[in-house]
């Protein structure tokens, strides 16, 4: 794609008059073409399959590497794995995918960098498809109702390569642990001191906001993981669910919340 360097190189030197203008003109023509090219790349339907594969490639890859951070990956943890794939509606095909990619993930000569590189190179300037796959690792890694050590250790790895700093992985950690916490509640989630400040640190917020500012972060986080702007940006049909589940778990804590500040 050249049409922005050719007409902004015609139009410096056109309004300088000088060969420098032109060169100008030229430099800031090919910025244009290459935004313009993202821009078109990231929203077309195979740059799209091609970002919905990788998240895919990637997720169980990473699955088998924290399988195996812990130490040896037992039948256990490769059942466990074959349970989400059933968990989140898989085909036969996609299962056996999966797990193909997780013993992958979990072989002795798997380089974690190249591979999440790749996804970080698709994935350029759309934050939210990198979020989902950091949010999506730390569910699974909690599915067995803790996160060890060394799980933590290789999140903390993949989000720094994803740019991610260490304060903001640590408070997507605690976000995603904390809405866990209402999985399945609804609104019938009781009202213990512990529960209502789960709820606060689910919304990513402190007790002391206001009633907008509460309903502003739980609008955002709603926006985030709706399943039309997941699939759009190329989150995977298959993990569209646990965007759902958690999206239903953000609910129930701002109903919580509701509902415990109407009674002061």
């Amino acid at each position: 794609m050249i049409y922005g360097k050719l007409v902004a190189g015609i139009l410096g030197f056109a309004f300088t008059g000088s060969l420098f203008g032109g060169l100008l003109g030229l430099l800031v023509g090919h910025w244009f073409d290459k935004g313009l090219r993202h821009s078109l790349g990231f929203g077309s339907p195979e740059h799209l399959a091609e970002v919905q594969k990788v998240f895919f490639d990637t997720s169980f890859q990473l699955l088998g590497q924290l399988a195996k951070a812990d130490g040896r990956v037992s039948e256990e943890e490769i059942a466990h794995a074959e349970e989400i794939m059933r968990h989140l509606g898989a085909n036969e095909e996609q299962r056996q995918q999966a797990i193909a990619l997780f013993k992958q993930g979990a072989g002795p000569d798997f380089q974690m960098e190249p591979v999440v590189s790749r996804f970080n190179e698709l994935c350029q300037g759309h934050r939210q498809v990198k979020q989902a796959l950091i949010a999506f690792l730390i569910s699974l890694a909690m599915a067995d109702g803790h996160l060890h050590p060394a799980e933590l250790e290789l999140l903390q790895r993949v989000a720094t390569l994803l740019g991610y700093s260490a304060a903001e992985f640590q408070r997507l950690v605690q976000m995603v642990e904390a809405q866990s916490h209402f999985h399945g509640s609804g609104a019938t989630a009781p009202a213990s001191t512990d529960h209502i400040a789960d709820a606060y640190v689910a919304l990513g917020v402190n007790s002391s906001v206001s009633d907008r500012e509460l309903k502003t972060a739980y609008r955002r986080l709603m926006s985030e993981n709706h399943p039309d702007k997941l699939i759009a940006q190329g989150v995977p049909e298959q993990m569209i669910k646990l965007a759902t589940e958690r999206s239903q778990d953000i609910q129930a804590a701002y109903e919580l919340l509701k509902k415990e500040r109407k009674k002061t």
